[in-house]
C-alpha cells in the first residue's frame, strides 16, 4: 500500500486529487494539508511515502518545506500551476512535478514510479544489511565481552540508512506506532514501539519516566515535582514531564544525585 499525502492550500485542488488517488490500486490517502507548517507536522507524525506538494503555498512554499525536511524527506512530487519553478524543484531533488490540472494517466505513472523507487530503497537497505551481518561474522569474536544492549540503532533517512550511537541519545518520545529519537538538535523517527525500543537499551543509563517518554538518567538535571505534577530538566534544556507512576522509580534511580527539588512554585 502506498501512503500517500496531499498539500495544496486550494481546497479544489486538494478535492481534485482526493478523487484521483482513489481511482488508484493499492493506494492510502493518509491525510490532507493545507499548508507547509502543516504539511511538516504531518509528514512527521504519519510518515507518508509520497507527498503531492503544491509550490505556492502561503507562509511555508513548498520549495522551503522540502528544504526544511533534508535528508528526512519522502519522496516529493510538485503538483503546481507553474512550470517555471521546475528547475528549482530538481535541484532540491524532487522525485517529480506534475502541471495542473493533473492527468490522471500522469499521476498513475508518477506513483508508478514512486512505487519502483521505494522497492529498489528496501532492496538496497537489505543489501546493506547483510554486508554488515558478513563483515561482523568475518572480523571473528570482540575483543570483550559482547553487551546484551544496542550501542547504536539505525534510523531510515532520505538516501539511506544511517546509526545514532545510544551514547548521543537523550531521550526518546512514542509517537502513535513510532519512536522519536532526539539527540542534541536533531531527532530521528523510527517505526517502532518505545516497549521494544527500551528493551534495547540498557535500563541503568536509561529511565522510563512516562508510559511515553523514556530519558537518559545522566542527562537530567532537576526533577521538579509539584501539585501533583512531575517533571524531568535535562542538560540540553528539554522538559519532559513525569507521570505518577514512575516518579518513585525515578527518584530511586536518581537518589546519589543532588538533582531532586520539590517546589510549589
Amino acid at each position: 500500500m502506498l501512503r500517500v499525502l496531499i498539500v495544496d492550500d486550494e481546497p479544489l485542488a486538494r478535492r481534485r486529487l482526493e478523487i484521483l488517488l482513489r481511482e488508484q490500486p493499492s493506494v492510502e490517502l493518509v491525510g490532507t494539508a493545507s499548508d507547509g507548517v502543516g504539511a511538516g507536522r504531518m509528514i512527521a507524525e504519519r510518515s507518508p511515502d509520497v507527498v503531492l506538494l503544491d509550490i505556492k503555498m502561503p507562509g511555508l512554499t513548498g520549495l522551503e518545506l522540502l528544504d526544511a525536511l533534508g535528508e528526512a524527506a519522502p519522496i516529493v512530487v510538485f503538483v503546481t500551476a507553474f512550470d517555471r519553478f521546475a528547475l528549482d524543484a530538481f535541484d532540491r531533488a524532487a522525485f517529480d512535478y506534475l502541471l495542473k490540472p493533473v492527468e490522471p494517466a500522469r499521476l498513475a505513472a508518477s506513483l508508478a514510479r514512486a512505487r519502483e523507487a521505494l522497492a529498489e530503497r528496501a532492496a538496497a537497505e537489505r543489501v546493506q544489511e547483510l554486508e554488515e551481518i558478513l563483515h561482523n561474522l568475518r572480523s571473528g569474536p570482540a575483543a570483550g565481552p559482547a553487551s546484551a544492549f544496542d550501542r547504536e540503532i539505525w534510523v531510515q533517512e532520505r538516501g539511506g540508512r544511517v546509526a545514532v550511537p545510544v551514547a548521543a541519545i537523550d531521550w526518546v518520545a512514542a509517537e502513535r506506532d513510532y519512536v522519536r529519537i532526539h539527540t542534541g538538535a536533531r531527532s530521528f523517527l523510527i517505526r517502532q514501539s518505545i516497549g521494544a525500543l527500551a528493551g534495547r537499551l540498557d535500563p541503568t543509563v536509561f529511565v522510563r519516566v512516562h508510559r511515553s517518554s523514556l530519558v537518559r538518567a545522566d542527562r537530567i538535571v532537576r526533577i521538579r515535582h509539584a501539585g501533583g505534577r512531575g517533571a524531568v530538566i535535562l542538560s540540553t534544556g528539554a522538559e519532559i514531564a513525569v507521570s505518577r507512576r514512575h516518579m518513585g522509580a525515578l527518584k530511586a534511580m536518581t537518589v546519589r544525585r543532588p538533582t531532586y527539588s520539590s517546589t510549589t512554585a
